[in-house]
This record gives structure tokens, C-alpha cells and sequence, in this order.
């Protein structure tokens, strides 16, 4: 697993040149704070020996001078930590995104849409200050801590020792005092988490919900949630606040012993009035840094968990691994299972399956909800892989070539299309600006779907919204052929999703479907007669088990055949 420090330094050293900007800024911005404090102390011990008035004058101007300076110095460091810290966390969310969606489908069902998106924002947003300052601040507010201590030293060694003592003893809390802050904010973010998967997918389901009568549950399992996630949240910023007190409670006694000692070396006329200033002002800027980096610690604490969560999942490994890059065949693609088993748990979805399709043939596959239908388009698009046997597609086994390779020459249209935000073009051309027009109407001319897409009020340019809002599920599942269409694979899976389409569309759908399986090779997983008459060969599942596999036109014929029986029953209500 990769470290807190490769994390960082991953991600820290491409922007290295703001990374030096800001160290710059901040050591700048410390020369100017530590200096004025000398200039006021000059102000006083010459103002109380008669130090002409205009030389006074000079000394507060410069004083103003450098007040200033320092500010503007301050502001420009907080734009560039900001800056810095933006393109870091943009730039890991863009990454921790990329490998999300790299990993196989194992691993999203074993993890909500809401708990990644959680790790994807809410975890890199808790680390963004560590990535935009943690180092940098650590790093300057230990040379500001050093140099406070350099300078009160030079006053007198009493006092450099006696707050020397004090900040040691303030350092070895922060250092050992830390961790149950840690612990407590890492809960918290789990319980975030946690929360959000749950908003998340209850939402998504609302309309089952409602249907239901389940409101009362969801409600009472949120109530659940939302007092887990007070409780732990509670009890990481009350952990947090204690942390802070003791490093405060430190302060006010190292203040007071400070002033005490000056007042009995003021007695003695070991040091002037000026020198207790600067003495009260270096004693009160100790606290600046030991503050910064008590913020530093608290804030490394509370993104720890964030963090450690960011690794954990930058570290997942998927369990479908990239093949070595064996080319396709162009043209029609076979298809081949041989003795193919899969689970997604303990017991297997499929057992044991084999089965051909040449280059061309479309394949109908039939069988009852949980005989192993989707289980083998998943296989064959490679979303898993098999536990035993082999998948091939154009006479490569798939684990030989790129995923990207596969999935370009496979085609899969689901039961449930997913349409997203934005326009028609950019949902068949998945948001490839440089696709031509002209050629996304080719491909709705191809399917015989050019007349529907004159009728949008806008065409091409026509607003889609994120869930196929302005769509009914037949007209979306004609932009999914689109898609298919435009890359043109060699293989088409269709899952098909008929049941919901009024007449209209049902004729579009044929027909482009038709048109879609032209010079294709085809499995269908079929749901009405229709598409099955289109099917060469048909194939029949029973317990993930090939219950009956052959030409279509001999199973019909024969009165004994399963496929038979499924026509005189009325295959729909077979199958149910």
C-alpha cells in the first residue's frame, strides 16, 4: 500500500514550482513578524533616552512599512497554499475517479454509489490542507518557533531557557497527545460515509419506497444512522477541543512565569522597557506557531482517516486483470464458452457451460430470472471472470486481450440504459466532441431511426437529463443502439428490455435491432417471440446449466423440444 509520504510526494511534486513559491512566501512572512518586534523596542528605549522627534517618526513609519509588507506577504501565501492545495486534491480525485472505474464489478457491488462518492470528495476534501500546507507549515513554524527562541536568547539566556522549557514541554503534548483525536475523526468519517451510502440508495429506490409503505422504516434506519454519526462526530470535535485547552492552558503559564522573570531582571536593571516588550511580544508570537502547528497535528488527526481510507482504496486491486493486448479479428466475431463456471458468492451461477457461436449467427439465450443469463453477458464483456473454463471471442480467450480492445469490439445494450446529463450527441457520442455530426447521423440513418431523430425538438442538440429525463425507456433504449451502433463491434449482446414499450416504439426498436445485428454476431438474452424469430440458433439455461441448445427452426418443429413447449405456452409467461 502506498504511504502517507509517496502520497504526497505523488502528488506534491509536479506542482513544485507553487510548492517553492509558498515556501518562499512563508519564511518571508516570518523575517518580517520577527523583525517587528525589534523595531518597536527600538521606538521605546529611544524615545525614553530623547531620540529626536523625526528620527521617531522614521521608526513608526518603518514599523508601518513592514506591518504592511508582512500582510500583503500573508495574503499572497494563502492564495497560493489554496491554489496549491486545489490542483493536488483535483488532481487524486481525478485518479482515485479513474481507478473506481477501472475496478471489475465485484468490487461496486460490494460498494455503494454513495459510499465512493463520499471517498472520492469528502475524504480528499478532508486532506486538501494537508496537501496545500501540512509540510510547509510544519516546516515554517518550526523555524519561527526556533527563531523566537534564537532571539530571546540574545535578550537573555533566562528567559531564552525558561520559555525554551515551556515550549518543549508544550511540543512532547502535541507530539504523544494526538492520536486519540485521530481515532475519533477516523470513526467520524466512516460514519459519514456510511450515512451518505445510505441517503444515497434509499433515494435511488424511492419510488419502491413509496410504493411499499417503507417510508417509516427508511425513516427510522436514518434516525439510526443520523445518531451514530452525532455520537461519533460529538465525540471527535470534544476530543479535538480538550487538545486544544491543554495547549492554551501551556501558554498562559509560560506567559505568566516570562513576565515574572522579566519584571525581576527589570528590578535589577539587567534589561530596559523596550527589551520587556519585545520580551511579552515574542512570548505571545510563541504561541502563533505552537498554535499552527497544534492546527497542523489536529488537522493530520482528523485527515488521517481520510487518508488512510484514500490509500485503501488507491491500493484495491481489480480482480479483472489487464491482458497483454491480442488482437481482434476484424468482422463478425465467434463466440466460444468451454466448461465455464461462475459465483458471485458461494453457491455458482453457472455450472459448467459450454457452447459455440460462428462469426454471423445470432444466438437467442432463454431461461428463467436467476438461470444465468446476465451472469454470461457479464462474462463474455468481460466484467468477471470465469472461476473455471475459458470465454473466447474471435478465437481469443478475452484474459489475452486489453479490456479497452474488448470492449470496443463487444457491444453490450442492458436492460436499464443509462442516460446521462447533457445532449443527445453527447450521450451516442459519450461527450467525444470530435465526432462529426454528419457521422452520428449516418448511424441514426443506419438503424432506420432517422425520422425519430427529426422529430426532437432539437435533434442532436436535443436536452437530455441525467436518468433519461424527457425519454421513455424504449426511446432510450434506441439511443443505447446508437452508441453500439456508432463503434461498431463485432459482437452484440442484448439484454433486452421490451416489455415496457408501446407499439411505436416497439416497431423503431425492431428495426433498428435488425439492423444493429447486420454482418453481427448476436447473443440476445430473449423476452418475446419477436426477438427470438430473429435467433439462428437457440439456447436454453436451467440452474446456470445448458438445459437445450440447437438450430432454432429444428427445436420449433420438434414437439419434445423445451423450446417448443416455451412457443405453445407463450413464451413470456414461461419464463416468468
Amino acid at each position: 500500500m502506498i504511504t502517507d509520504r509517496e502520497l504526497l510526494a505523488t502528488y506534491l511534486r509536479p506542482q513544485w514550482p507553487r510548492a517553492v513559491l509558498l515556501g518562499l512566501l512563508l519564511f518571508a512572512g516570518i523575517g518580517l513578524q520577527l523583525a517587528n518586534p525589534q523595531i518597536v523596542r527600538t521606538f521605546i528605549d529611544r524615545a525614553r533616552t530623547g531620540e529626536p522627534f523625526e528620527r521617531l517618526v522614521w521608526i513608526a513609519l518603518l514599523f508601518i512599512g513592514v506591518a504592511l509588507l508582512a500582510q500583503a506577504v500573508t495574503v499572497a501565501e494563502t492564495y497560493v497554499a489554496e491554489n496549491l492545495g486545489w490542483h493536488t486534491t483535483n488532481e487524486l480525485r481525478a485518479d482515485l475517479t479513474r481507478h473506481v472505474l477501472e475496478l471489475d464489478a465485484s468490487f461496486h457491488a460490494e460498494h455503494g454509489s454513495g459510499e465512493l462518492i463520499e471517498r472520492i470528495d469528502g475524504d480528499v476534501s478532508a486532506i486538501a490542507d494537508f496537501f496545500a500546507r501540512f509540510v510547509v507549515n510544519v516546516l515554517g513554524s518550526a523555524v519561527f518557533l526556533l527563531g523566537v527562541l534564537v532571539l530571546l536568547y540574545r535578550v537573555d539566556w533566562r528567559i531564552g531557557a525558561l520559555l525554551t522549557a515551556f515550549t518543549l514541554a508544550a511540543l512532547v503534548f502535541l507530539a504523544r497527545g494526538g492520536g486519540f483525536v485521530g481515532i475519533r475523526a477516523r470513526v467520524a468519517c466512516q460514519a459519514t460515509a456510511e450515512l451518505i451510502g445510505y441517503l444515497e440508495e434509499r433515494l435511488g429506490g424511492l419510488p419502491d419506497l413509496k410504493t411499499s409503505g417503507a417510508d417509516g422504516y427508511a425513516m427510522r434506519r436514518l434516525h439510526e444512522r443520523l445518531a451514530v454519526r452525532f455520537h461519533r462526530m460529538n465525540a471527535s470535535v470534544m476530543a479535538g477541543s480538550v487538545f486544544n485547552a491543554v495547549v492554551g492552558l501551556l501558554f498562559v503559564l509560560g506567559t505568566g512565569a516570562a513576565l515574572g522573570l522579566c519584571a525581576a531582571l527589570y528590578g535589577t536593571g539587567a534589561i530596559t522597557l523596550g527589551t520587556i516588550y519585545l520580551v511579552f511580544r515574542y512570548t505571545g508570537m510563541l504561541r502563533q506557531p505552537l498554535e499552527s502547528l497544534t492546527r497542523e497535528m489536529n488537522s493530520l488527526q482528523q485527515a488521517s482517516g481520510g487518508i488512510v481510507r484514500v490509500r485503501e482504496l488507491l491500493a484495491t486491486k481489480a480482480r479483472v486483470d489487464d491482458g497483454p493486448g491480442v488482437t481482434f479479428p476484424e468482422g463478425a466475431l465467434s463466440v466460444e464458452l468451454e466448461g465455464v463456471s461462475f459465483a458471485y458468492d458461494a453457491e455458482p451461477v453457472v455450472r459448467g457451460v459450454s457452447f459455440r457461436v460462428e462469426p454471423g449467427e445470432v444466438l437467442g439465450l432463454l431461461g428463467r430470472t436467476g438461470s444465468g443469463k446476465t451472469t454470461i453477458s457479464r462474462l463474455l464483456f468481460r466484467l468477471h471472470d470465469p472461476m473455471e473454463g475459458v470465454v473466447r471471442i474471435g478465437g481469443i480467450d478475452v484474459r489475452d486481450a486489453r479490456l479497452d480492445a474488448l470492449r470496443e469490439r463487444v457491444g453490450l445494450v442492458t436492460q436499464d440504459v443509462q442516460l446521462f446529463q447533457g445532449t443527445l450527441r453527447d450521450n451516442v457520442a459519450l461527450f467525444d466532441r470530435s465526432m462529426p455530426d454528419a457521422r452520428l447521423r449516418e448511424v441514426f440513418a443506419g438503424l432506420g431511426l432517422d425520422e425519430w431523430l427529426r422529430a426532437l425538438p432539437a435533434g442532436l442538440d436535443t436536452q437530455l437529463g441525467a436518468g433519461g429525463r424527457g425519454l421513455s425507456a424504449g426511446e432510450a433504449q434506441l439511443v443505447a443502439l446508437a452508441r453500439v451502433f456508432l463503434k461498431d463491434p463485432g459482437l452484440v449482446i442484448l439484454d433486452e428490455a421490451s416489455s415496457r414499450l408501446d407499439p411505436h416504439t416497439g416497431r423503431l426498436l425492431e428495426r433498428a435491432v435488425t439492423r444493429l445485428l447486420e454482418g453481427r454476431t448476436g447473443v440476445v438474452i430473449a423476452h418475446r417471440l419477436a426477438t427470438v424469430e430473429r435467433a439462428d440458433r437457440i439456447l436454453i439455461l436451467e440452474d446456470g446449466r445448458v438445459a437445450e441448445l440447437g438450430w432454432r427452426a429444428d427445436l420449433a418443429r420438434d414437439p419434445r423440444s423445451r423450446f417448443a413447449r416455451l412457443l405453445r405456452a407463450g413464451m413470456t409467461e414461461a419464463l416468468a
